[in-house]
């Protein structure tokens, strides 16, 4: 190896311009990208703190702690290692490297890095986080203790024993639920991409916190805090409130096990207990809305002012030949459907008609012989939502409605606009935009067919229990 950089150098030895650049530069830090030096383990004991394999969580983005590039400069084989205690949210480091050096970008400063992550739950003991904080079973309990208790559910898994799940509501402005808030948002800030800590000192914030009481090996009862959601009280004119879900996470050991669903359902409650105006999602990322999705096309379909306007929006894809009409309709559900969801369900008409075309796919039995109509109609409202007015049908339209008189008198006159929550750049070229609607409208479409997937399974599950 050696011998060939040699031969190289003496190929061309009068570019002294190219054997000043070698020398320069061949001693700059290249650095190190922080995720890959960094594993962050969730723990609960000792034994899972020895052997953490099973435990390892993947953050979003760990690079934007480290300067503006996301490296690490000034050290040799560096490994950070930290433990995240599943009890108390405090955490411990372990760093290890061969030297450290500066090697022209400077010594990055890990203990001030990490402490942006963590803050005030990064502890210096390794004897301190085993022996207390990771097994400070007083934490969550006392810190939810002032708080209400909404709702208790039995969960049964196969990989573990039957357990008790509450949801537990606390309202910010306070010091236990500020205490709660600071050990888990180092946790919200690495897992959930996009997210800033809520002002916990503002009271119109209020944290549902999703609680396991478990007991341990010496026979004390544990609180587990396997969750949460953050939702907003607004005020809404002239004397309701309106309920926004700003933040929800899930932590890893407890996903995929119904806890997520269980938290947006104690929601859904709260909202119509107390009849506030709707309950409405900011920006919600797609697995959340998916599982949101899942929940309110359940409700929807127990819902029964509205299963006449679903029958009829069936038997028209059935006995229609959309593919002889110059425009497929889009088949939206009146406004008198879309207030009475709101009103009775909390549903905004957003995400009510997002529930309505699986509503729709559900009812077409069997799917696969209607299937061209219902992309037709899917496709229509895709375009419709995507480019608005610029679909080239700008103006007053005629789109038909379902409503309890004769279709063929049914109709809603409207001026277009685009959609409420679309925002998608379409290319200026007319067959490229094309192309990218007829992509939208299929990504749309396996959406809808994963949803009716699972709300139908759970429907038969649930009739099968219930037998």
């Amino acid at each position: 190896m050696g011998q060939k950089q040699k031969l190289i150098l003496q190929s061309d030895p009068n570019d002294e311009t190219k054997k000043r650049r070698r020398v320069g530069f061949s001693g700059i830090d290249a650095g190190i990208e922080a995720k890959d030096c960094i594993r962050i383990f969730l723990v609960s004991s000792k034994e899972e703190f020895d052997a953490p394999a099973n435990f390892l969580i993947n953050p979003v983005d760990l690079n934007s702690y480290f300067d503006d590039d996301g490296k690490i400069y000034g050290y040799e084989d560096l490994k950070i290692t930290i433990w995240v205690s599943r009890i108390s949210f405090y955490a411990y480091a372990d760093i290890a490297f061969k030297s450290s050096s500066d090697r022209g970008k400077g010594i990055t400063d890990l203990k001030v890095a990490l402490q942006a992550i963590f803050a005030e739950t990064l502890v210096d003991s390794k004897d301190e986080f085993l022996q207390k904080y990771l097994v400070d079973n007083d934490f969550v309990r006392t810190n939810v203790s002032s708080g209400e208790v909404l709702k208790q559910k039995a969960f049964k898994h196969a990989d573990s024993d039957a357990s008790n799940v509450e949801v537990v509501r606390l309202v910010a402005g306070n010091m236990a639920t500020g205490q709660i808030y600071s050990h888990i948002i180092p946790l919200i800030l690495l897992l959930v991409d996009g997210s800033s800590p809520i002002d916990v000192t503002d009271p119109q914030w209020e944290l549902y916190v999703l609680i396991q009481k478990k007991t341990d090996q010496q026979g004390e009862i544990q609180n587990l805090l396997l969750g949460f959601t953050a939702v907003y009280r607004f005020y809404h004119y002239p004397n309701d409130s309106r309920l926004r879900l700003g933040q929800i996470l899930v932590l890893p050991p407890y996903q995929h096990k119904g806890y997520g669903r269980f938290l947006i359902e104690v929601l859904n409650d709260v909202a119509i207990t107390e009849n506030v105006f709707d309950l409405t999602v900011e920006e919600p990322l797609d697995n959340l809305q998916h599982v949101r999705s899942c929940v309110d096309t359940q409700r929807l379909l127990r819902f029964e002012p509205i299963q006449h306007l679903v029958t009829k929006a069936v038997s028209f894809l059935k006995d229609g030949k959309l593919s002889k009409k110059t425009h497929s309709p889009r088949l939206t559900p009146p406004p008198s459907a879309v207030e009475e969801v709101r009103k009775n369900l909390k549903i905004n008409k957003t995400q009510f008609l997002k529930c309505w075309e699986v509503l729709i796919y559900i009812g077409l039995n069997p799917i696969d012989k209607y299937m061209d109509n219902f992309v037709s109609v899917i496709s229509e409202r895709v375009k419709y939502d995507i480019l608005g007015k610029d679909s080239g049908t700008s103006g007053k339209q005629l789109i038909e409605v379902l409503s309890d008189v004769s279709q063929e008198t049914s109709f809603v006159m409207f001026k277009s606009g685009a959609g409420e929550d679309i925002a998608v750049q379409m290319d200026d070229n007319q067959m490229n935009q094309e192309e990218q609607l007829q992509k939208l409208a299929q990504d749309r479409v396996i959406e809808i067919q994963l949803i009716a997937k699972k709300v139908t399974s759970h429907i038969g599950t649930s009739e099968v229990a219930a037998n």
